[in-house]
């Protein structure tokens, strides 16, 4: 055997051991560790609280929305290095300015330098950010209020039209294709916090979305690492909606009604899919991190330099150009911050979207259509003919 065979069958040989390894022992491991790091339901429900709380302050008075700090660009401030070294900067000259006595040959060089240019190239590259995430944010705020939407559709048509027995088997199969696909995000972009065992779970025992044959043959797919849990049960509604048609429940029209409602469901989630699948693109936000990350210091020297010198000095100005620099700071990297939280909607961010109240939203509604009933039953109209 040659010394290249040799290598080669030692180089294959070992690919083939990392390839068992992973399928016996690292892929099982890590989907459970992946599990584990994943929030309980409780966890959820805390996130889920804070969240609402923090949406209901837009409306209070300027004064006591300054007195928050979390939910805010201040408690993003305490993690990000860039802050602190540009007000670092800033002090660092200024108390060099202070303790000189005379005017460095530096700052009247400085005195040529324009860092407002950059300045502005990095307000107009930061708002556009921000605004194209929005845009992305409310798109798949769109898609979670379709969903439900179209959740709520087929359960009104199912509650007149179809027997009771069918009529929940079809709500129960659509509101778990809703849960389940939220469980699924996990498998594209930055992954979900929402697990089968902590969401799926918890929702399916309060409420029996599924019984357990069901769910036994749902088991052949990856709950936490697909979305074809949620395409199999779409595909499971419409099964229900075609046997009461054939059972003439619903006439041709009713069917396609509820049909076209399955499908606009099952593409809004497949927005979200999109979306979370493409995030904006890593080369802009690079271009934006770099920018921020040399105009803040830039900006921090040329203030400092520009507040004066020796006999010069001011503390009362030098005071006033730091806040300036810290406004600076909370301009530009607050952008930059709002603009990268908007980017993952279903994270477990508190800026992020509220699943919960969503799904919950939608199960409510939907027991209360299955269960309502109209006094006397239905009413009997007589036509009413002109004399």
């Amino acid at each position: 055997m040659t010394t290249a065979s040799f290598i080669m069958q030692s180089a294959t040989a070992t690919v083939d051991i990392a390839e068992d390894s992973f399928e016996e022992n690292g892929g099982a491991k890590e989907k459970e560790v992946v599990q584990e790091m994943r929030p309980t339901f409780k966890k959820l429900k805390s996130i889920e609280k804070h969240r609402r709380e923090i949406l209901l302050r837009a409306e209070l008075p300027f004064w006591k929305i300054l007195l928050f700090i979390d939910g805010t660009c201040l408690h993003e401030f305490k993690h990000d290095f860039l802050v602190w070294l540009t007000m670092a900067i800033y002090i660092g000259i200024r108390i060099s300015a202070n303790t000189l006595d005379y005017i460095p040959e530096s700052a009247t060089l400085l005195e040529k330098t324009n860092i407002g240019v950059l300045g502005g190239f990095l307000s107009f590259f930061l708002v556009l950010f921000v605004d194209q995430t929005k845009t992305r944010f409310l798109a798949m705020y769109g898609f979670s209020k379709a969903c439900s939407g179209r959740i709520q559709d087929v359960a009104g048509m199912a509650r007149v039209q179809l027997p009771p027995e069918l009529g929940r088997r079809l709500v129960r199969h659509f509101n778990a294709a809703q849960v389940a696909g939220y469980v699924g995000l996990n498998a594209i972009g930055m992954g979900s916090p929402y697990s089968k065992t902590h969401f799926f779970d918890v929702y399916n025992k309060s409420n029996h979305l599924l019984t357990p044959e069901e769910m036994k043959e749902l088991d052949r797919h990856d709950w936490d690492h697909s979305g074809l849990c949620m395409k199999e049960l779409c595909t499971w509604c419409e099964q229900d909606i075609a046997e009461a048609r054939m059972a003439g429940y619903i006439n041709t029209y009713q069917e396609t009604y509820m049909h076209d409602r399955v499908l606009q469901f099952r593409a809004a989630m497949d927005g979200m899919y999109d979306y979370t699948d493409q995030p904006p693109h890593f080369f802009y936000i690079h271009f934006l991190v770099l920018l921020s990350a040399l105009y803040l210091p830039l900006f921090a020297i040329d203030t400092a330099y520009a507040t004066g010198w020796g006999e010069e000095t001011c503390i009362g100005l030098d005071l006033l150009n730091g806040v300036i620099v810290f406004l600076q700071c909370i301009f530009v990297v607050g952008l930059r911050q709002l603009g990268t939280k908007m980017i993952d909607s279903y994270g477990d961010d508190l800026e992020d979207l509220s699943v919960i109240l969503y799904v919950e939203a939608t199960l409510e509604i939907c027991n209360t259509i299955m269960d309502s009933k109209q006094p006397g039953g239905r009413p009997k109209f007589n036509a009413v003919t002109e004399e």
